[in-house]
């Protein structure tokens, strides 16, 4: 199949990671009935009550099966839509050869800048490329948290000189988003007691939501 000529070719963003959006929002939902299975046998015994049993199980469950959910997820929307990949692997490699480039520049001036002195060395041409892409999407996931009309303001900033591209750092954000609850929710299999496991799955459902809005977001 050939890859769409355009981005209006594309399908909508919330079509295009419809399977990843589903899969969040069921995790969000799983998320918070196993901090309920912590929370409301506590409501539901008696105010004599000192020991009350909680089941502390579905939040480790939950948290062990998260990252494998998204993979599939993932992998499923892939799958569904193979021209919108297509023209998303041209784009990515378009936009990083032009991050290398600029890197290049930058490094060269940075080396004369430092010729003479010990310091540690600089980042290779490749990996501050794609450290700018990585570093594009953990802003715009922070700012989208307190100001989406700004996240979007610096998307459109991001990719205005061609070493980045709107959805390139759109799923960049979807994934920085994402990692965090997924990370979050990993604590709760170590938590030192019911509830702060409880407390870590409800945490992670901040993140989790951040990265539905991301995926489903179309920005032009």
């Amino acid at each position: 199949m050939t890859a769409p000529s355009n981005r209006l070719d594309l399908p909508a963003r919330r079509r295009r990671h419809a399977r990843l959006i589903a899969a969040l929002t069921t995790l969000i939902g799983e998320c918070a009935e196993a901090a309920g299975a912590v929370y409301q046998p506590i409501a539901a015994a008696s105010p004599g009550t000192e020991d009350v049993e909680v089941n502390v199980l579905p939040c480790i469950q939950v948290s062990l099966a998260a990252a494998d959910l998204v993979a599939r997820a993932r992998a499923e929307d892939d799958a569904r839509w193979p021209a919108a990949m297509a023209w998303e692997r041209a784009q990515a490699q378009r936009t990083y050869a032009a991050r290398c480039a600029v890197a290049q520049a930058k490094e060269s001036v940075e080396q004369g800048d430092l010729s003479g002195r010990n310091d540690a060395p600089l980042p290779s041409v490749e990996q501050a490329a794609a450290m700018d892409l990585v570093s594009a999407g953990s802003e715009v996931t922070l700012r989208w948290r307190t100001d989406p009309e700004d996240a979007v303001a610096l998307v459109h900033e991001l990719a205005a000189g061609g070493e980045l591209a709107v959805d390139e750092i759109l799923d960049d954000a979807v994934d920085a988003a994402a990692l965090t609850g997924l990370l979050v929710l990993q604590g709760a299999r170590t938590a030192p007691d019911p509830s702060t496991a409880a407390e870590l799955c409800l945490s992670a459902i901040s993140h989790i939501a951040i990265a539905v809005s991301l995926a489903s977001a179309d920005v032009d």
